[in-house]
């Protein structure tokens, strides 16, 4: 029915009442239709709900994976000129995104609680992407030290998975006997002084489970998907736009003023800048991202915690060029009094724990850190290092191949004095 169909049909009601009636309809008539809602605003304010790694998928489930929707969403909240605080969330989940497909990684199945075996190939890839970054981008320093560093504790996370089938063959039950054998004949004066891990490796390491290293993996792996979470999406985001990326990113709060200050020293191209956001990102990776999580698996299965992070320090020297193991830069050294003599005891192994965040950066800075500047200061050694594939770096870390040579170093440098 028309406006002027109505009318006439008005007309044989009471005058107050049809002109009542064309007011009303009138005034429908020039309502404006409601505006639809930008499709971005459901991705606005949302909270990061996974980033710490132990979850499946992205940041937050109520995100697409699908890149080009979030790049779409992006635009449109930029264009509006919504606060980059509010989409921050969003913004995350695109570079995460981008990382992941980089990678040749699927975000969508990367979960640490679907166990070791469904993850394998991630947890290798992970690492094969820091050695692109690096080799793509020699100026990301910390990319090539995520690559070595970590890589090295990949050989150990594979042996584990060797030494989970067959516990009963040379591993980490024969070097908690070696440590117990050498403990025996150690004086109990100067054996009450050894380091607490050095002890309970002895007496708790034989008894170690498939359970206990299937746990222990998977801890690996949330801790490994936390640090490329963090840390690789802007190193995405300063590789496709620069410090504009950056710079979005600290105004959306996904970093914060520290690691933006890292970004313009990789921005100033220089010795000295390439030098501060190496000490810089390898800070907030040990010292921010995953300190907790060091914590929480020494912490666990009661002792076993405690054994697990202990034997990754002894066996997890970082092929670094120069690099000493963690046992040569900080053996174990105890005194005592025996019968009005003091007598020492020198043990190659650690004096420290790798989940210990206090003295495990003091390993990093006092030599890791410190012969990977001078590898990538050296290109045509940086070039060599950084260009060896992956998996061969993995067949040279192997701890399975090693542990004969770590039991005739306990035995022949055991050393009283």
């Amino acid at each position: 029915m028309t406006y002027r169909s109505i009318a006439a049909h008005a007309v044989r009601l009471p005058a107050r009442i049809a002109g009542l009636l064309a007011c009303i309809i009138f005034g429908l008539s020039v309502i404006p239709a409601a505006q639809a809602a930008p499709a971005y605003e459901i991705y606005l304010d949302l909270p990061v709900l996974t980033g710490d790694g132990a979850g499946g998928g992205g940041l937050n489930p109520a995100l697409p994976l699908d890149e080009s929707t979030l790049r779409a969403a992006l635009d449109q909240a930029r264009a509006d000129g919504v606060a980059p605080s509010r989409y921050a969330t969003l913004l995350h989940q695109y570079w995460l995104v981008i990382s992941t497909r980089n990678a040749d990684i699927d975000l969508a199945s990367w979960d640490p609680a679907l166990g070791v075996h469904a993850n394998q190939r991630t947890f290798s890839q992970v690492y094969v992407n820091y050695f692109r970054l690096a080799n793509d981008h020699p100026e990301f320093w910390w990319a090539g030290l995520a690559g070595i560093a970590g890589g090295s504790f990949a050989s150990g996370f594979f042996d584990l998975g060797d030494v989970g089938l067959v516990l009963d063959v040379p591993g980490i039950h024969q070097l908690g006997d070696a440590v117990a054998d050498l403990l025996r004949d150690t004086p109990p004066e100067l054996v009450a002084k050894v380091p607490a891990d050095i002890r309970l490796l002895a007496t708790e390491g034989s008894r170690l489970s498939a359970e206990d290293i299937a746990w222990y993996q998977t801890r690996l792996i949330i801790m490994q998907k936390h640090i490329f979470t963090d840390l690789v999406p802007m190193h995405e985001a300063y590789a496709a736009l620069g410090m504009v990326g950056i710079d979005e990113m600290y105004a959306a709060g996904v970093i914060d003023a520290d690691i933006r200050t890292a970004w313009q020293s990789i921005d100033s191209h220089t010795y000295d800048g390439y030098v501060d956001a190496l000490i810089r990102m390898t800070d907030r990776e040990q010292n921010q991202v995953i300190a907790d999580q060091w914590d929480a698996t020494s912490a666990g299965r009661g002792a076993m915690g405690r054994v697990l992070t202990y034997v990754s320090t002894v066996v997890g020297k970082p092929a670094v060029p120069g690099v000493r193991a963690p046992g040569v830069f900080a053996p174990a050294t105890v005194n005592a009094d025996i019968v009005g003599r003091t007598v020492s005891l020198r043990i190659p192994l650690p004096d420290f724990n790798w989940a210990d965040r206090d003295t495990r950066w003091v390993y990093i800075m006092g030599d890791l850190a410190q012969r990977h500047i001078d590898m990538e200061s050296n290109r045509p050694l940086a070039e060599v290092v950084l260009g060896e594939s992956f998996w061969s770096k993995l067949a040279h870390g192997r701890m399975i191949a090693r542990i004969p040579d770590l039991i005739a170093d306990l035995t022949t440098q055991w050393q009283l004095g």
